[in-house]
C-alpha cells in the first residue's frame, strides 16, 4: 500500500551506480517508512546557502518490494538545476530532501493483469523498470513487453538487467530500438519509433494489451499513442507520462 504522506523528509544516499555515460542511479534510504506503487515518482528539493530552492521530479526505478530504499536513475542535463548536483557533488552518506510518493495515474500492480505493454525513451524507462521489477519480484507471469528507444547500445539504461529479465522466459519480452546504432539482436530495430514498428511489436504479444504505459518526451509519447490508437488499442487503456519538449 502506498503511503499517503506527502511531507518533506530526509533520505540518505546509500549507493551510487553508473548506468550509462549520462545516467547514474542513486539509491536513497528515506528516514521514514516509504511505501509506493510501481510507476510513482518523488520530488527532490535542494536548498542553496542563500535559500534558493531547486526542485525536480524523478520516477522511482526500484520495485515496491525492494524497500526500505528507493532507486532514482538521474540523467545529467547540462542546463539542469538538480542533475549536475547529483553527478558532480552528491556522495554516499549525503542527505537530501524527498517528498512522495506522487502520482496515481501512471501505476501498475500485478493484480491489474495484462498483457502489459511498456514503451519508454531514454530515462523514461525508469518507471517502466519499476513495473517489470515488481512483476518479477511478485513471481508474475503476466505477458509483458517493453520497447525501449535509446541512441546507442551503451545508452540503454538497465540494459543487462533487462536482457536477464527476458532470459528468465516467464513471459517478459524486451525490444530495443537504437536511433544511432545498429541492432545487436534479432528482433530489435535501428530507427526512431514509428507506426510500423509498433504494429510489429503489438503482434508479438499473445493478446492485445490491456494496460499500456508510455514515458518519454512529448513528441515520443504523441507518436506512440497515436500509432497505438490507430492499431486498435483503446485510448482509455493507454497511460502516458511526459518530460521535456
Amino acid at each position: 500500500m502506498a503511503s499517503t504522506s506527502l511531507h518533506w523528509q530526509t533520505a540518505t544516499i546509500t549507493r551510487i551506480v553508473a548506468r550509462t555515460p549520462t545516467v547514474t542511479s542513486f539509491f536513497l534510504r528515506p528516514a521514514e517508512p516509504f511505501g509506493f506503487r510501481a510507476g510513482q515518482h518523488v520530488d527532490i528539493r535542494l536548498v542553496a546557502p542563500d535559500g534558493y530552492e531547486a526542485r525536480r521530479a524523478y520516477s522511482i526505478a526500484s520495485a515496491p518490494e525492494d524497500g526500505p530504499w528507493i532507486e532514482l536513475a538521474i540523467e545529467r542535463l547540462e542546463s539542469g538545476e538538480v542533475s549536475p548536483f547529483f553527478h558532480e557533488v552528491a556522495a554516499v552518506g549525503d542527505e537530501i530532501e524527498v517528498r512522495g510518493p506522487l502520482g496515481g495515474h501512471f501505476v501498475w500492480s500485478v493484480e491489474d493483469g495484462g498483457p502489459l505493454l511498456l514503451i519508454g525513451a531514454g530515462s523514461g524507462v525508469a518507471p517502466l523498470m519499476s513495473m517489470l521489477r515488481h512483476r518479477a519480484g511478485a513471481g508474475s507471469t503476466v505477458p509483458a513487453l517493453l520497447l525501449v528507444s535509446a541512441r546507442t547500445w551503451n545508452d540503454v539504461i538497465f540494459r543487462d538487467e533487462l536482457l536477464a529479465l527476458e532470459g528468465a522466459k516467464d513471459g517478459a519480452q524486451i525490444v530495443l530500438t537504437l536511433t544511432r546504432d545498429k541492432p545487436r539482436r534479432a528482433g530489435d530495430f535501428s530507427r526512431r519509433l514509428d507506426a510500423a514498428m509498433l504494429a510489429e511489436v503489438l503482434a508479438r504479444l499473445p493478446d492485445p494489451p490491456q494496460r499500456t504505459f508510455i514515458c518519454g518526451s512529448n513528441a515520443f509519447v504523441d507518436t506512440a499513442a497515436d500509432a497505438l490508437v490507430a492499431a486498435g488499442v483503446a485510448p482509455q487503456d493507454i497511460r502516458a507520462e511526459r518530460y521535456g519538449v
